[in-house]
């Protein structure tokens, strides 16, 4: 029905950047919010931003200022913009989209994750 890739993660030395996105395809009518969560060794995994189909963003306190969530409705696609990475950055993230699908409704997705990880 609907398949999500998820890329940009990778190695990056404390307070750099870098950019996650995860495009997904398929029988999608529309995407009404999107969000990525984190899941670190040994940890639940955790929210860390959610952006609505209208514009609105909710960050996570340990983030705000630093990431900035964002969408393309026409890519079906949603960003990640990571600034000033910590250490404490470090884990597996993951999209998360709420999907009308042509026929089925509304579902939930994940996406595959992809490695963060921020050097000392």
């Amino acid at each position: 029905q609907v398949q999500l890739v998820e890329s940009g993660g990778g190695l990056v030395q404390a307070g750099g950047s870098l950019r996650l996105s995860c495009a997904a395809s398929g029988s999608i009518r529309n995407i009404n919010d999107m969000g990525w969560y984190r899941q670190a060794p040994g940890k639940q995994r955790e929210l860390v931003a959610t952006i609505t189909a209208s514009g609105n963003t909710h960050y996570a306190d340990s983030v705000k200022g630093r990431f900035t969530i964002s969408r393309d409705n026409a890519k079906n696609t949603v960003y990640l913009e990571m600034n000033s990475l910590k250490p404490e950055d470090t884990a597996v993230y993951y999209c998360n989209l709420e999907v009308n699908v042509w026929y089925y409704g509304l579902r939930n997705y994940w996406g595959q994750g992809a490695q963060v990880t921020v050097s000392s």
